[in-house]
């Protein structure tokens, strides 16, 4: 289902494209558009992940540098059946955290310094297997292809102001006021349906391959309110690439509607929860560099932040030492 939707979504936004071509040239327009797009589409294919990665001036570490952080990358990477992606690290402190790369093969994984920091070893993996999985699925290339097409469109709209007005014109001026409108809105709504679904999507497999859904549950219950307290300013800059982080980057309420970046947390959470209960997950037998739960860049994972709340029952947010011990995990 979330493939269908994800096609279906990516048709919607091909056919809004051709559309304004239409509208600003019939036939010969909606060719134009065609054109425009398969250029601009093969520029993003091709140079996606160095273009986010110099926006957000990215280093790339290894296991001298961050040993413990690539460790981490290459298990999950082993567990998933990919390929070790290129890892790389921004000096930021909102904790956060993405994948880019047009494939498995060319993929990289970035964290900010305010994730490492803030998260112990086994909510990190439970993000890192969260990336891992948008890798593994290609979203990386959807969420590319997406944003090219929705600021294409909107590119359009405007020329079609200027463009518009001629006899190939079929809906006239107010016609094409009304596509300036319309499709520039309904492009970003496809754009953001796209990356909500995949969200859900990358949470499950991720949860899948560490084997503890509770440990990105608890990562993602800090991270949502850290997220909202400490600014980024790079995707303040950049606001179409936000989907591309693992929460919202953005300064505004997260909630599941129609302008949303990524679902509600309290949603990716509670499902989160639910998986684990049919799993019947725990935190025992887990290797080595994970059993000590302490970070190696941070306190503790049991020293919670003054104002994090506890709370119980659906969609609450888990600490990673909750989870109960005695059943199985997939890092003996």
């Amino acid at each position: 289902m979330p493939y269908f939707r994800t096609a279906l979504l990516l048709a919607v936004m091909t056919a809004l494209f051709v559309a304004v071509g239409w509208v600003i040239g019939g036939a010969q327009g909606m060719a134009v558009a065609f054109l425009l797009a398969l250029g601009m589409n093969l520029f993003a294919l091709w140079n996606s992940d160095r273009m986010v990665l110099s926006l957000y001036r990215a280093r790339e570490v290894d296991e001298q540098s961050a040993p413990e952080f690539v460790g981490i990358v290459r298990q999950l990477a082993e567990r998933a059946g990919l390929p070790m992606p290129r890892t790389y690290i921004v000096e930021n402190a909102q904790p956060n955290a993405f994948a880019t790369g047009r494939s498995p093969s060319k993929a990289a994984v970035c964290a900010t310094t305010g994730l490492l920091q803030l998260l112990d070893r086994r909510e990190l993996a439970g993000v890192i297997a969260h990336e891992l999985s948008h890798v593994e699925h290609r979203d990386t290339l959807i969420m590319t292809v997406t944003a090219t097409l929705a600021g294409a469109i909107g590119m359009l709209a405007n020329f079609a102001f200027f463009m518009g007005r001629g006899r190939d014109n079929p809906l006239g001026m107010l016609g094409t006021i009304v596509v300036m409108v319309v499709a520039p809105l309904a492009a970003t709504l496809v754009q953001l349906g796209i990356s909500r679904s995949r969200e859900y999507e990358a949470d499950r497999r991720g949860a899948e391959i560490c084997g503890q859904p509770l440990w990105l549950a608890s990562a993602l219950g800090k991270l949502g309110m850290a997220s909202g307290r400490i600014p980024n300013p790079e995707a303040e800059a950049h606001p179409a690439t936000a989907p591309l982080f693992i929460v919202n980057p953005l300064h505004m309420k997260a909630v599941d509607n129609l302008f949303a970046t990524h679902p509600s947390l309290e949603n990716r959470i509670a499902r989160l929860q639910e998986m684990a209960q049919r799993m019947g997950s725990g935190a025992a037998d887990i290797a080595p560099s994970l059993r000590n739960p302490a970070g190696p860049w941070s306190a503790p994972a049991a020293a919670t932040a003054p104002d994090e709340p506890r709370r119980s029952g659906r969609g609450s947010v888990p600490s990673a030492g909750s989870v109960p011990p005695g059943s199985r995990g997939p890092w003996g």
